[in-house]
């Protein structure tokens, strides 16, 4: 006579539990790096558009009249994408001061949410 072998079905509950067990200690730590990466390429990508604008005006003088005026002066490739966002059409530019310097001094980023410290990321 030949025997069935398997898996009872607490031996199938007891791994489903320490699976499920591992995963709720995983899952946070997970979800927390992912968060952390968003705002470490908005950060990058912050720095690398201001300091486009930084050489523009440096170069003529003038602040850009949009952002798309550095990739056809060829100060950039393309306008990077806001990582929280996930689009380039997402970036809030500042005017300058005066009115004859331009149109774009400044980019910060369109996300309503904070950062892990609390600080809108619009503020940065």
């Amino acid at each position: 006579m030949r025997t069935v072998r398997g898996f009872t079905m607490i031996e199938l509950l007891v791994a489903l539990a320490i699976i499920g067990m591992l995963l709720t200690l995983a899952a946070p730590r997970y979800f927390t790096s992912i968060d952390r990466t968003r705002e470490d390429v908005l950060r990058e990508d912050l720095y690398i558009l201001r300091n486009a604008l930084d050489h523009f005006y440096a170069d003529r003088g003038v602040n850009p009249e949009k952002l798309d005026d550095l990739v056809s002066q060829h100060y950039l490739r393309a306008i990077p994408i806001d990582p929280l966002l996930n689009s380039s059409k997402g970036w809030v530019l500042v005017l300058p001061a005066g009115p004859s310097e331009g149109a774009v001094a400044n980019v910060r980023s369109g996300a309503p949410n904070s950062d892990r410290n609390g600080i809108p990321y619009r503020d940065w």
